[in-house]
């Protein structure tokens, strides 16, 4: 599903996204996208508006990425669903869909702006960048004021220009612009730290924070929906009693109760977003008896599975905090 493309006449790198196809198992019930940078051993990084990223930066169709994704809109009018929750577009917006979220744009007209994609090996050296991407996910923000918008958008020029011109200190460059930009973007929430040097990794806290990172990371992943605990310790490389004690030191709760809770948003999203029947649904998410999963789905989300889908995913569930600024 790979969109076709010009070449560009001015010789710019020019990045797009293509479908995910798995070598076995079912098929992806909802399309993944992977980052396709135009070379092998290019940085796994891009940024263009939505003409140069391609049609799929508008898709009007459920889908998820294996990358972060952030979107500044500048012009034009949408509605941004995100994991169910519908964002108004209202320029100048931005919006940052963190891997394995499901989004799609809807009642687009005109929409024009910036579109940065990197995957997560591409944020290892400020770790605290990364973090601040995945606490950023499921809000948008618009800019304070005037100035703060111009900043934000001169940010993006410098990066898309960086990107477009190579040349050695590049990589390190486009690290470096991002960081600015995170903090920039961060601001705006005066309750969350800008990103910043990581603590002493010697610390237990800070190893605790590591692994509930990655531990929530391949909670992203819908291969692993409906896996227990040691399912994700053995892919982490740690023991199930460690998993146990740190997630709850960085969290507040347990792994089994955020592996629940994401089992519960991926029934969510094939609900609203496929024509999956339930029974499919039950069987995709580990369930072998449907009945158990319609139980287990009303006692967590407050609805029978198919009264939500008929709702179209809008019931009981309160939505969560926005940190839009007039």
């Amino acid at each position: 599903m790979s969109p076709s493309r010009k070449p560009d006449p001015a010789g710019h790198r020019i990045p797009s996204l293509r479908s995910r196809r798995p070598v076995a198992g079912p098929p992806p019930a909802l399309p993944r996208h992977n980052l396709a940078v135009p070379a092998p051993d290019d940085l796994p990084f891009a940024v263009g508006t939505f003409d140069e990223i391609g049609p799929l930066s508008r898709a009007g169709f459920p889908h998820r990425h294996t990358f972060y994704e952030l979107v500044y809109v500048t012009h034009g009018r949408a509605a941004h669903v995100i994991d169910l929750e519908t964002h108004p577009v209202r320029p100048p917006h931005l919006f940052v869909v963190t891997p394995g979220q499901v989004h799609h744009w809807r009642d687009q007209r005109d929409l024009r702006g910036h579109v940065l994609l990197c995957d997560a090996e591409f944020l290892l050296t400020f770790p605290a960048d990364r973090d601040a991407l995945h606490r950023s996910s499921h809000r948008s923000w618009r800019p304070r004021d005037t100035a703060q918008a111009r900043r934000i958008a001169t940010l993006l020029r410098w990066t898309t220009t960086e990107y477009r011109r190579g040349g050695p200190g590049r990589e390190s460059t486009l690290r470096a612009y991002l960081h600015l930009l995170l903090t920039e973007v961060l601001r705006s929430r005066p309750t969350v730290p800008a990103p910043g040097p990581a603590p002493d990794a010697g610390t237990c806290h800070q190893r605790a924070a590591e692994t509930a990172r990655r531990f929530e990371e391949l909670l992203a992943e819908p291969d692993l929906v409906g896996e227990p605990p040691r399912a994700y310790a053995r892919r982490m490389g740690v023991s199930v009693r460690h998993l146990n004690d740190a997630v709850p030191l960085a969290t507040g709760t347990t792994p089994a109760r955020l592996i629940r809770r994401a089992r519960v948003l991926e029934a969510k999203r094939l609900l609203t977003g496929t024509d999956l029947t339930v029974a499919t649904i039950a069987d995709r998410l580990g369930f072998a008896d449907p009945a158990y999963f319609c139980r287990f789905f009303r006692r967590e989300a407050g609805d029978s599975p198919g009264a939500f889908r008929r709702h179209g995913g809008k019931h009981h569930d309160p939505a969560p905090t926005h940190i839009d600024v007039p």
